[in-house]
C-alpha cells in the first residue's frame, strides 16, 4: 500500500504524482468536502437540522453587516475558503483548514490565560483558531447522514467506472 501523499504543496494543488487509486480518493474526498461545505453554508448542523443559533449580540452584528443572522460560518469567507483536501492515500482522504493568518485582529487567550491585544503574548488569529473555536461550539467539520450518502454515491460511481475499465481475460 502506498503512503499518504500531500496534494497541497506551496499553495497549489499537485495531482501529477498520484496513482490511479489516489486520484480516485481525491474525487471521493472532494465530493465529501463539497457536501460538508454546502451543508455548513446552508446553516445546517451535524444532523442536517438547523445549526445552533448565534448569540444575540453576534446575530445583531452580523445582520447589520448584511450577512444574515444564521450560523453559516461565512462572515468573511476566509475560514471556509481555506478548507481544502490536503492529503490522500489509497483508502483515505484528509482535509484541513489552512494555517493562514486572518486579516482581522481579535482578542485571543494567551498562555497565561489572560485576554490581551498587546504584550509579549500577542499573536495573530489564524483560520485554524477560528475553526477550532467553532468546532467547540458545535461540531461542523463532520459528516452528516446526507454527507455520508453523497460520499457513498460518489464511491459507487468511481467503482463502476473502474469496473468498466477492467480488461476481462476471456477465451480469445
Amino acid at each position: 500500500m502506498a503512503q499518504s501523499v500531500r496534494i497541497w504543496q506551496k499553495k497549489q494543488l499537485r495531482l501529477d504524482t498520484l496513482t490511479f487509486k489516489q486520484r480516485d480518493m481525491v474525487t471521493i474526498g472532494s465530493t465529501g468536502l463539497l457536501s460538508v461545505f454546502k451543508r455548513v453554508s446552508a446553516a445546517q448542523g451535524p444532523n442536517d437540522g438547523p445549526a445552533k443559533p448565534l448569540s444575540p449580540y453576534y446575530a445583531r452584528y452580523k445582520s447589520r453587516m448584511r450577512k444574515g443572522n444564521r450560523r453559516s460560518l461565512w462572515f468573511t469567507g476566509q475560514m471556509l475558503g481555506s478548507l481544502k483536501l490536503r492529503t490522500v492515500s489509497e483508502n483515505r482522504a484528509y482535509s484541513a483548514v489552512g494555517e493562514t493568518i486572518r486579516t482581522e485582529k481579535r482578542l485571543i487567550k494567551t498562555t497565561d490565560k489572560k485576554w490581551t491585544r498587546k504584550g509579549k503574548f500577542e499573536r495573530f488569529l489564524t483560520n485554524k483558531d477560528v475553526a477550532r473555536a467553532n468546532q467547540k461550539r458545535e461540531p461542523w467539520l463532520t459528516f452528516s447522514p446526507i454527507n455520508r450518502q453523497a460520499v457513498i454515491a460518489k464511491a459507487r460511481e468511481v467503482l463502476i467506472s473502474i469496473k468498466n475499465q477492467l480488461v476481462h481475460g476471456g477465451g480469445i
